[in-house]
């Protein structure tokens, strides 16, 4: 078992918090540490996706209104959390996919396999993939 330096535990758990407060999960409590190291890698990653989409990443040309802001949930206020509820949208027809995949090997469904299939890839074309903003110079570094 590892165990973590008080002192550092203190500040993991004060930038977890943090990060899960601009996030909107304050509520979730973890006290034992290999929990605590999970859910840091988990809002990490989504403080980072939300913090790739933000109007600060963008390029300065402003884009003309989506498609995707015609769904009935989609948000096209500025702010962490809209951001985040928006990308959620985004991911979801990949996220329902998967949950029903296991259903589909039991009861092969060839046209709803390829109607989400189709389904992501005309929502992933119209956003702008996270992966362009990391050419951004601010995320240039050296490991040496």
């Amino acid at each position: 078992m590892r165990r973590a330096n008080p002192g550092l535990r203190t500040w993991v758990e004060y930038g977890l918090k943090q990060s899960k407060n601009e996030l909107g999960w304050a509520d979730y409590r973890l006290t034992h540490y290999p929990d605590i190291e999970r859910w840091w890698e988990i809002v990490c990653s989504s403080y980072l996706m939300v913090s790739l989409h933000s109007e600060q990443m963008q390029s300065s040309v402003p884009k003309s209104p989506s498609k995707l802001a015609s769904h009935p949930w989609w948000n096209d206020k500025k702010g962490w959390k809209n951001i985040l509820n928006n990308l959620r949208l985004i991911i979801q027809p990949f996220t329902l996919f998967n949950l029903i995949y296991p259903w589909l090997t039991v009861f092969p469904i060839p046209q709803l396999s390829l109607g989400f299939s189709k389904l992501q890839s005309i929502i992933y074309r119209l956003t702008s993939s996270i992966f362009i903003s990391l050419t951004h110079p601010d995320f240039y570094f050296s490991s040496a």
